[in-house]
């Protein structure tokens, strides 16, 4: 039964999308009429109005068959910028040539992204946000879940450009716009030139196959002035240990051989130069290493908690200065293996990533099974004594959140713990040291972070 649910859902889908590609606004207004008439003219006994039905449905007919002779031999290219953020207009330059015989005039450009249907797995797992308060029917049809499923995957506001008058052997520089919906991977799969037929009812289109990919960045907030302890702390392996795994110091000079140094650190390019034994020399480092703990475990979902926890991530990251320090940050990612638990951990700082890689990390960072947060803290506890602070943002408040800031504060790290939930997902006693954040006021609730 589902998989008959899921193939007529697809059909629908495909549909819509080849009448809102073709039909122009007089084509929606004839199609919208005929359906009227053909309704009202069901009894031909009772009405006339059949005919009506008649005349419409055969000029539409004759519009398609002559929209199919729009012929054009165009090139196009397209200039993207590296990123793109959620939730702001993303302006890019697209450049038409006319490699035809004949001038083109009439026709409009629109941005044709890769087919976002999901998969039938996909969709059978996936919940919509919020979807437990819908009724019955509606979650087991689960048409809204596949518009979501849809939606989530195409920018809005993606309108049409009108392209002009282009002689043969001339080109048109065009200025598109769209606004991405959300954070993540934004899938290009080309131009699609449209022009209406003679009667302006259907558009004739070319496709210009031109793919691409782009990344959208999470929505940031505007954080106030917060002053990160300037504690340094030592660092077994120095800077290096931050990218690699092993205990490698950072390099300091070269010296002569004493009895005792390894084989390991003889540089024996110096050994050949000079005929005695030289060793290189490396220094333990101190310097400030800040943790940013984001708690992905939900029952929800992608929902408005947990897109707002993950922008706040991107806004610290975004924030904290790297310069002259190192910034952890650490996640569940349940697409992990079960050797690593599930745990990601990447390093921004001192010659390790910079602040857009880790952007890039979170715009696809996703929910994870609420049962793998000891995971996380024992993840985060285990770097615990090189941490100058940590930053926590979680999603709810239990024993196993309290046990983990309890611990990090014992250790004497400077934690700041934000807990982004509904307001009737608050715990009912306010835990002390953790400010609450609720979804749609987030930068108000901001406003008392120190």
């Amino acid at each position: 039964m589902r998989r008959f649910i899921y193939r007529a859902l697809r059909i629908v889908s495909a549909l819509d999308h080849w009448l809102r590609e073709r039909l122009t606004p007089g084509g929606w207004l004839v199609l919208g009429t005929a359906g009227v008439a053909a309704a009202a003219g069901l009894d031909t006994n009772q009405t006339v109005t059949y005919r009506a039905f008649t005349f419409l449905f055969a000029l539409l007919v004759l519009a398609y068959l002559a929209s199919l002779f729009f012929r054009a031999r165009l090139e196009s290219s397209r200039d993207l910028p590296r990123y793109a953020t959620a939730g702001e207009p993303c302006f890019y330059r697209v450049v038409i040539a006319n490699r035809g015989t004949r001038a083109l005039d009439g026709a409009t450009v629109l941005e044709h992204f890769r087919d976002p249907r999901p998969a039938y797995e996909e969709w059978r797992r996936a919940r919509e946000p919020g979807e437990e308060r819908r009724n019955w029917w509606d979650r087991t049809v689960g048409y809204f879940r596949w518009r979501w499923l849809i939606e989530r995957r195409l920018p809005r506001d993606v309108e049409r450009a009108e392209l002009g008058a282009i002689a043969p052997g001339e080109q048109r520089e065009l200025r598109l716009a769209f606004t991405p919906r959300r954070r993540g991977r934004i899938e290009f799969a080309g131009l699609t030139i449209g022009r209406p037929d003679p009667l302006g009812l259907v558009r004739g289109l070319v496709r210009l196959p031109l793919p691409a990919r782009l990344i959208a960045l999470p929505r940031r907030y505007r954080l106030p002035q917060i002053a990160l302890p300037g504690r340094r702390k030592f660092q077994p392996g120095g800077v290096s240990l931050a990218a690699s795994v092993g205990d490698s110091e950072e390099f300091l000079a070269l010296r002569d051989y004493r009895p005792g140094d390894p084989l390991q650190r003889v540089h024996w390019k110096s050994y050949a130069r000079t005929g005695k034994p030289v060793v290189k020399e490396y220094q333990d480092e101190f310097f400030e290493r800040h943790a940013l703990v984001l708690d992905t475990g939900t029952q929800g979902g992608e929902d408005a908690a947990f897109e707002d926890a993950v922008a706040l991530a991107a806004s610290f990251v975004y924030t904290i200065d790297t310069h002259e320090c190192l910034l952890d940050l650490l996640f569940v990612d349940d697409g992990a293996s079960a050797v690593q638990h599930g745990v990601r951990a990447y390093t921004a700082g001192r010659g390790q990533l910079q602040s857009q890689h880790m952007l890039e990390v979170l715009a696809a960072a996703g929910p994870s099974d609420v049962t793998a947060f000891p995971d996380l803290a024992r993840a985060v506890v285990a770097r615990r004594e090189s941490l100058s602070s940590v930053i926590l943002i979680l999603l709810s408040w239990d024993e196993e959140r309290r046990k983990l800031a309890a611990a990090l504060r014992a250790t004497g790290a400077e934690v700041r713990a934000l807990l982004v939930c509904a307001e009737r997902d608050a715990p009912p006693e306010r835990p002390p040291g953790v400010l609450l954040l609720v979804p749609g006021r987030i930068e108000q609730g901001l406003a008392a972070l120190r």
